[in-house]
């Protein structure tokens, strides 16, 4: 294990409680941070609006039609789409319609049976 030091004064006298560290030198606390082996473990599983885990290269099709915003195009129902692309945030999919390149939400789509 890396021996942690003090952001502020770099002194390795730090107290490790359960959710912060704290400097037992200059007395400065900080929260521990999520380390990149512990966020590799929590893989985010994006399901469609039928249940069934979408993956990176799945193709999709629209279960209800949806007005793009800032533009006059309507996805219909049943539109389908290029392989998508699962990305972190709000919109989980990345993929092109009829062109154009857009996010979605998973709740508007369901996975296409190859």
């Amino acid at each position: 294990m890396a021996t942690i030091s003090c952001p502020i004064c770099t002194v390795d006298d730090v107290l490790e409680h359960k959710d912060k560290y704290e400097c037992m030198t200059c007395g400065h606390e900080w929260d521990k941070e999520v380390t990149e082996e512990e966020d590799a473990d929590e893989e985010r599983v994006v399901k469609d609006a039928y249940g069934n885990v979408l993956e990176t290269g799945d193709v999709v099709q629209m279960i209800k039609d949806l007005k793009l915003k800032g533009t006059s195009k309507v996805l219909k129902s049943g539109m389908k789409s290029k392989p998508i692309r699962i990305v972190d945030g709000d919109h989980e999919i990345d993929c092109r319609m009829d062109g154009v390149s857009i996010a979605l939400k998973a709740q508007f789509v369901k996975k296409v049976q190859k």
